[in-house]
């Protein structure tokens, strides 16, 4: 149950999110944009020239990960943490097959230029930060 309320909020907020942008939302200050880019590939925009291919090597990476996770009872054991995990890959998922890439909107540029990503983003971060935290901390015991 834990899962799937994880699952299906970080979905929802980070849809409604994306949607504010895509209908025209932007805001600059000094060291952040928040400005709609559509990214066709992955972090920095690699594997981009796999184009319409990217999505669905996604998708089957997707379904294997979760397979793992479950033979692995990682889903059991931590269901939040992957219900976030999944949810917020599952968005980005969603957005290469609705809006043809991935919607990002977050640019960091103040002393260097960095990536533009998007909430999911930030979640999936998180999420395998603290799955690799709970696998050390297990290994410490």
């Amino acid at each position: 149950m834990k899962f799937f309320f994880s699952f299906f909020l970080i979905i929802l907020i980070d849809q409604v999110i994306k949607k504010l942008f895509l209908l025209g939302f932007e805001w600059h200050s000094k060291c952040i944009s928040l400005t709609l880019a559509i990214n066709k590939g992955v972090a920095f925009s690699m594997f981009s020239f796999l184009g319409e291919y990217l999505k669905y090597i996604q998708f089957i990476l997707l379904i294997v990960l979760l397979v793992i996770m479950f033979k692995e009872n990682i889903i059991k054991k931590h269901q939040i943490v992957s219900g976030i995990l999944f949810g917020a890959a599952l968005s980005n998922l969603l957005d290469r097959f609705l809006v043809g890439g991935v919607v990002d909107y977050v640019y960091w540029h103040c002393f260097f230029d960095f990536a533009i990503f998007n909430f999911a983003d930030v979640m999936i971060d998180i999420s395998i930060g603290l799955l690799i935290f709970f696998y050390w901390k297990k290994k410490q015991i």
